[in-house]
């Protein structure tokens, strides 16, 4: 599965959110690709050297695109979740993504598509233009990510025509306080799928800062938990329904096979 995570406007916490569902996937050994071509955060963070990662995956990227092309790039975060990191210097993130966006496609489907795999691609601050667009284009789920109010929510429903347009399965994340899932449900007419809590315990270790409390333990886990359960169902809806309605639509052959 490959799953897209974005924000439109300001920094609300798309990389910590990324981490927090990577590590409460449910099953597998998820990879989050850090995609951002504004440059990267987890390199700073955890203090992990620049290669492997986005770079050298890129590079990688024009000679093959095997399934096991990704994990060759990944580096292992503390908590031992796999990660494939993005460079500091916006410049630099964005060639990579060039390259990337170009040549690497198939390994990352690749990858995304075996089973029991989770593929989470942070893509930062997203529109039309973004080179980051082409990883996440067609993704099994994109997930919008905001803080619920009202200068945030503006710029969410200019981008949500588009987003719809890129996967089956949009849909929103909603970080600490402001309006209510009920409400921002009802004016932009996309599912809420979770409301992830302001929890500085819970943010700090993925954050890397060494006290805090686990993913397993804090309340930003917890929910990041529900909305990873969430998530996988929508999808598989999404998926049974596309299913359902390419075999209504096939045309039957004379001997009342399906071509």
């Amino acid at each position: 599965m490959l799953v897209g995570l974005c924000s439109v406007k300001g920094s609300p916490g798309v990389t910590t959110a990324a981490l927090a569902m990577a590590a409460r996937w449910p099953g597998g050994d998820p990879v989050v690709v850090e995609a951002d071509p504004a440059g990267g955060d987890l390199t700073a963070r955890f203090r992990l050297p620049a290669t492997p990662g986005v770079v050298s995956l890129a590079a990688a990227a024009r000679r093959q695109s095997s399934a096991e092309l990704l994990a060759e790039h990944c580096q292992r975060l503390p908590g031992g979740l796999r990660v494939v990191v993005g460079p500091v210097a916006a410049e630099q993130a964005r060639a990579a993504l060039g390259v990337l966006t170009n040549r690497g496609l198939r390994a990352l489907w690749a990858t995304a598509r075996s089973p029991e795999s989770a593929v989470l691609v942070d893509v930062g601050r997203l529109d039309a233009a973004s080179p980051a667009l082409p990883l996440v284009r067609g993704a099994d789920a994109l997930m919008v990510m905001t803080r619920p109010r009202a200068d945030e929510l503006s710029h969410v429903a200019t981008l949500l025509e588009s987003v719809s347009t890129w996967t089956p399965t949009p849909g929103l994340v909603l970080i600490g306080d402001g309006y209510s899932r009920t409400e921002v449900e009802r004016e932009l007419g996309v599912p809420v799928m979770a409301s992830l809590p302001d929890d500085p315990q819970g943010a700090a270790v993925l954050c890397g800062q060494p006290r805090g409390r686990t993913p397993d333990r804090s309340a930003l886990g917890r929910t990041a938990a529900r909305l990873d359960r969430t998530l996988l169902g929508h999808v598989q809806t999404s998926h049974t329904s596309n299913d359902e309605l390419k075999t209504a639509t096939t045309p039957a052959t004379g001997n009342g096979e399906v071509p």
